[in-house]
């Protein structure tokens, strides 16, 4: 009978550390698709966790915080801007570090250019990266050496708001476990590498000096004004367009409540042992 209690308490301990991990994951402010961040940027593409192939990997992002930014040009003297944002993908687990843009285009866009100039008069700007020649492949990766595998889509945004300038980190793991195939047009990896720096060096949270911007019920007031006029912005332009399931968009709205369920789910299978 001890034995037999000894073991559901170690069941029950795995499945609560099982819990934990699952519930840490899912560590994102999220409403109706949009991952919202520590700056103007909100994530519409894709969810966290989603496993990702094809052409290209694809981050979709409103620019405007939903409408509480204007889009670019700025006025020289505006309380509120987006200076630039600068995508990186990166792994511990493989050890790879590689630009998604960094400002400047490279030959056949290996490389992006600056994203805040891309699509004019749109909120929202489709970063379309094609996956270079090592994430080539189908599934998980087979070797210790293989480039595929989970990854993070680093964000960095470097912007003003009210006044003040900032630089932000926000990173969103994502898995390069679907099919890539082979395209003579995919650029070469060594081309596009970084060295992958320690966490300790990157220390994102000494970086985001801003917590979460923007979500539902945020109270924060962007002054958008110029040449003296210090009026608050809304509404920028053109609606943005309707997400697609292509996107990655859906699965975010139920986040939390996958997470509550798993914790119940969890609560009664312990249960059931102790008993």
């Amino acid at each position: 009978m001890t034995a037999s209690l000894s073991s559901s308490n170690a069941v029950i301990l795995l499945l609560v550390a099982l819990a934990a991990r699952a519930a840490l994951a899912l560590n994102f402010t999220v409403a109706g698709g949009q991952i919202f961040t520590p700056g103007f940027a909100i994530v519409d593409a894709p969810q966290p966790g989603t496993p990702l192939g094809g052409d290209t990997i694809e981050v979709a992002l409103d620019v405007s915080a939903d409408g509480r930014l204007p889009l670019p040009p700025y006025p020289d003297d505006s309380p509120s801007r987006i200076h630039n944002i600068t995508i990186f993908l990166y792994s511990y687990d493989t050890g790879k570090n590689f630009t998604i843009t960094n400002g400047t285009a490279t030959a056949n866009n290996a490389s992006l250019g600056d994203i805040m100039a891309s699509e004019p008069g749109s909120t929202v700007k489709h970063v379309k990266w094609r996956w270079p020649d090592c994430f080539v492949g189908d599934g998980q990766p087979t070797s210790a050496d293989s480039a595929r595998g989970v990854y993070n889509i680093s964000i960095r945004q470097n912007f003003r708001l009210n006044g003040k300038d900032h630089y932000t980190i926000f990173d969103l793991p994502i898995a390069a476990t679907n099919k890539i195939d082979f395209d003579l047009l995919r650029p070469p990896c060594d081309s596009l590498t970084n060295p992958l720096l320690p966490p300790d060096q990157v220390n994102a949270t000494a970086a985001n000096d801003v917590p979460v911007l923007f979500a539902p019920g945020d109270a924060t007031v962007v002054e958008t004004g110029g040449n003296g006029d210090k009026s608050s912005g809304s509404g920028v332009g053109p609606t943005k367009p309707e997400a697609k399931p292509g996107q990655g968009l859906g699965g975010a709205g139920m986040l939390r409540w996958r997470d509550a369920a798993y914790w119940v789910c969890l609560a009664s299978v312990a249960g059931a042992l102790v008993l």
